[in-house]
């Protein structure tokens, strides 16, 4: 009986206690456990506040902060929108509100909550800073640059001005400027892997794959359970033909990562190089299978008989450069195809390469390779215009002029065929001079 009388005294002692404090203690006490990061303690000493004075924009201000900082963007932006309806021009709700909508993937709402934003105050850099990385995942890069340059007048060491314009350079291919902005956030701070791997980017773009690979080793080193810079370091070591190097950074994402399709396709691209064409096709068939959403025989009458049109095109350098590895997976089909074109399955070969037209219509090498593959077969007719697609969308493909120079000569079309083996020797491709000297008059 003495303990229950004693429950009671507490409990009314509490009660009393709370109706003794007033909503300015109320709201000291939450900006207090929000500073020491107790934001469930103090989203409810902002809603004790909210419950005492319900016209009170800063509680509601306040309370939206705390829960977006707990992930609750929805009711945050609720409570936001009730401090602006009861503040007008409530800046720091406004700008609180658009970060909130941006991490709701509510761009365009929160583009104009920043529009306005700047409007009321062009000298806050923190306005500019929001809606630069808005405008940059709407994709309108040069508005999102002339925002993080304006940071930068603000705020001349702000990284994360330079970091987002570097990478909005690079989605606009202005790779020397980003490589500039990229570079001197890496000497404002060296411990950040994503610059080092979005500077990586930017000297493969460059066609320095010595750089990229040095700007993964860096990034590796400062995380090493980043996977994806195990997979990108590979093909940057495959460019420099550093192909058992590339081989080792694929096999470590898939012990880190083992239904990992980019893996799955760097491993059969290096394992081309190295002689391993059967275990090749079956890493790409993995690359396009994970996670995936996605005959007539003419008559040769040209100087240049069947077998020596064979022999020249078995031997002809396949020069054609490492493709992205893209959603689509055309690139796996490609080199797949290709694989089996090299084990003497041409068939086989043209439905891969096919596939791969098929998911990207403008893929040079696809078409280029099948040419290869369609010549085999004698269909050199589809060759020939596989050919012509292939230098429709890369022009300085002087392996391709090579190829349909010599279809072109074999089929009694010598005059074309000629023209065709002069441009890819023009465009530096060492077999076209010999093979014209001997086949053109």
């Amino acid at each position: 009986m003495k303990r229950h009388f004693l429950a009671i005294l507490l409990t009314l002692f509490w009660v009393s206690e709370l109706q003794a404090q007033t909503p300015t203690e109320f709201f000291s006490r939450g900006l207090q456990k929000s500073k020491t990061n107790d934001y469930k303690g103090a989203l409810a000493d902002f809603s004790q506040v909210i419950s005492m004075t319900p016209e009170n924009p800063q509680a509601y201000y306040n309370r939206g902060l705390c829960k977006a900082l707990l992930d609750d963007h929805p009711g945050a932006i609720q409570d936001y929108d009730r401090a602006i309806s009861l503040k007008a021009n409530y800046y720091d709700a406004l700008l609180a509100r658009g970060d909130s909508r941006y991490k709701q993937n509510e761009y365009q709402a929160a583009l104009n909550d920043l529009n306005k934003a700047v409007e009321m105050d062009a000298t806050d850099s923190r306005a500019y800073l929001n809606r630069g990385m808005i405008r940059s995942k709407l994709e309108y890069y040069q508005a999102a640059i002339q925002d993080f340059t304006n940071v930068i007048e603000l705020q001349p060491e702000n990284i994360q001005a330079y970091y987002a314009r570097g990478l909005c350079k690079n989605r606009l291919g202005e790779y020397q400027a980003a490589l500039k902005d990229l570079t001197h956030v890496s000497q404002l701070n060296s411990r950040l892997p994503q610059v080092y791997l979005a500077r990586a980017f930017t000297y493969t773009k460059l066609s320095n794959p010595k750089a990229a690979v040095a700007d993964y080793n860096t990034a590796i080193t400062l995380d090493p359970e980043n996977v994806d810079s195990y997979c990108q370091r590979g093909f940057g070591k495959y460019q420099v033909y550093d192909y058992k190097g590339a081989l080792a950074d694929f096999e470590k994402a898939l012990s880190m990562d083992p239904e990992n399709a980019m893996a799955f396709y760097g491993r059969g691209l290096a394992k081309t190089r190295t002689g391993a064409s059967k275990e090749a096709i079956e890493d790409l068939t993995r690359a396009i299978e994970v996670d995936n959403v996605l005959e007539a025989k003419p008559v040769y009458g040209g100087a240049i008989s069947k077998n020596v049109l064979d022999n020249l095109r078995n031997a002809i350098v396949d020069n054609s450069r490492m493709q992205e590895f893209s959603n689509e997976r055309a690139e796996a089909y490609e080199v797949r195809g290709m694989s089996k074109y090299k084990m003497g399955d041409a068939r086989a070969a043209i439905l891969d390469l096919s596939k791969a037209i098929e998911l990207n219509p403008i893929y040079p090498e696809a078409y280029f390779h099948r040419a290869l593959a369609r010549s085999a077969l004698n269909e050199q007719a589809g060759a020939i215009q596989d050919c012509s697609n292939a230098i429709r969308f890369n022009a300085t493909y002087a392996e391709a002029y090579y190829l349909r120079g010599l279809i072109r000569h074999s089929q009694g079309d010598e005059s074309q065929g000629c023209m065709d083996l002069s441009r890819a020797s023009e465009l530096g491709y060492k077999a076209a001079a010999p093979a014209r000297k001997q086949y053109c008059k």
